[in-house]
């Protein structure tokens, strides 16, 4: 699972995800790319899954990116705790998601082998996301 070697502050704020993603908008490595086009969270696990996802439909054939890293932490409370106490340790960690931002690119495969491969990514996903190509990008 993809996690920080080291942050400076283990416990982050919750923060706001307004307006849509000014840097990594554009395809830059691959030829397909999975595009989100709401905003939320994206956990190490769903990166993990759908980065499975892709590359059992391609079988090692072409190349693939992942653009999004998590780097946010995320805190919980345990179960049947009483409120105060300050709070949670960090559980798990989340890439923080804006419409428009690319997160997976393919190149090397055929198109529609690479769309069905996106597609099944898509589906490991909590947020609403669309397949682009390098010329409709732009």
């Amino acid at each position: 699972m993809l996690s920080p070697k080291k942050v400076k502050f283990r416990k982050q704020m919750k923060g706001r995800m307004r307006g849509s993603a000014i840097r990594g908008s554009s395809i830059e490595f691959g030829e397909f790319a999975l595009k989100a086009i709401e905003c939320g969270w994206m956990s190490a696990q769903q990166i993990e899954s759908a980065r499975i996802a892709i590359n059992r439909r391609v079988k090692r054939g072409g190349k693939m990116w992942i653009r999004v890293f998590p780097y946010k932490s995320i805190t919980k409370k345990p179960a049947e705790t009483r409120m105060g106490k300050g709070k949670g340790s960090p559980e798990y960690w989340v890439a923080p998601i804006k419409p428009g931002r690319i997160l997976y690119e393919i190149s090397g495969v055929e198109p529609e082998l690479a769309k069905e491969a996106l597609r099944l990514a898509s589906n490991k996903l909590p947020f609403a996301t669309k397949i682009v190509t390098k010329d409709t990008s732009l």
